[in-house]
């Protein structure tokens, strides 16, 4: 199911749109920007991924579709530089369409005369294509493209462009058990969070699931207008009673190797930031029916992969015993 047919049942409501944008820059420092088909305003080439694609794919094939230009150097921006999340990523498009923009911005960089070549699909989103100076910026679509030149205006030295206002997030409920009514057992993306929780003789907490009966780490999916931090924060705390003075984010999983089939046939493909909590404060305490089952352990002493709760799970633990 593509997001323009869950459109036609789900309406105009707010939907999470995963996607990735392709911040390229010239030898001058200037940003290649397009000018949209649907408001007449620039942005920077991106879109939302397919089903099963990475960010740094999407990034590409965007890239590709909206200009015609390969970049060879493209690459996803570090965290929390690269992450796009929170309420003041809302957008109502011109056809009334509402969706949060969740996702990874990329960079790279291109030689002014590549735009010489530059050939757009016939799809109508680019009207036009053009390097601008970071501090003489066209008007922008939305406040994603914003905030992605906030980020190469930091970089440079320059002072951050101000967000236009955006209408509160909607209250946390439980989007997507809304949204499987709507598309039943399809894949779909399930942005969330994860949190790694170590005691102080370095062992971590793992909890076995509820619904899978398999060792999870503490975490969940995303509601609309939230940000992957605030998701683990209140995840960790409905999970486990607990509490963390600061989140560090390390590492974004997504793409096909991530996609997980639920006991109830429910497929999600994935798009989880790692986090690491520091000053953790509270009573360990597991969510009724949701946890049944808490317990500690050390980098060799880990539940065996089979009883891990799919791929997501133990790429975070390899992430995990390698960092440290």
């Amino acid at each position: 199911m593509t997001l323009m047919q869950l459109r036609a049942v789900w309406g105009n409501r707010p939907l999470m749109a995963a996607s990735a944008g392709a911040l390229i820059q010239d030898e001058h420092g200037r940003v290649l920007l397009q000018r949209r088909g649907d408001d007449g305003l620039w942005g920077e080439p991106g879109g939302a991924l397919e089903p099963g694609e990475d960010f740094l794919t999407g990034a590409r094939r965007e890239l590709f579709e909206e200009t015609g230009l390969d970049c060879p150097n493209l690459t996803l921006l570090p965290l929390p530089e690269g992450l796009q999340d929170g309420p003041e990523l809302f957008h109502r498009y011109p056809n009334g369409h509402e969706i949060y923009i969740i996702g990874m911005r990329a960079h790279g960089t291109l030689p002014a005369a590549a735009l010489e070549r530059a050939a757009p699909d016939d799809s109508g989103e680019t009207l036009e294509l053009r390097w601008f100076p970071l501090d003489a910026l066209p008007d922008l679509s939305n406040n994603a493209n914003r905030a992605s030149m906030n980020v190469l205006r930091a970089r440079a030295g320059l002072p951050p462009l101000p967000l236009a206002p955006t209408p509160p997030a909607p209250p946390v409920g439980n989007f997507l058990m809304d949204l499987r009514r709507v598309i039943g057992p399809r894949p779909w993306f399930a942005p969330g969070s994860n949190v790694l929780v170590t005691d102080d003789r370095g062992r971590l907490l793992l909890l076995r699931h509820g619904h899978t009966r398999l060792w999870t780490l503490p975490g969940g999916s995303l509601e609309p207008g939230e940000t992957f931090a605030q998701t683990a924060a209140r995840e960790l705390h409905e999970e486990t009673g607990l509490r963390a003075t600061h989140l560090d984010p390390l590492h974004l999983f997504a793409g096909p190797e991530y996609r997980f089939t639920y006991p109830n046939g429910h497929v999600v493909d994935f798009v989880s930031v790692l986090y690491r909590a520091h000053g953790v404060t509270g009573t360990l305490t597991p969510q009724p029916g949701e946890v049944l089952e808490v317990g500690w352990f050390s980098p060799d002493d880990l539940p065996p992969e089979e009883d891990l709760s799919g791929e997501l799970i133990r790429a975070n633990l390899r992430w995990w015993r390698t960092h440290g």
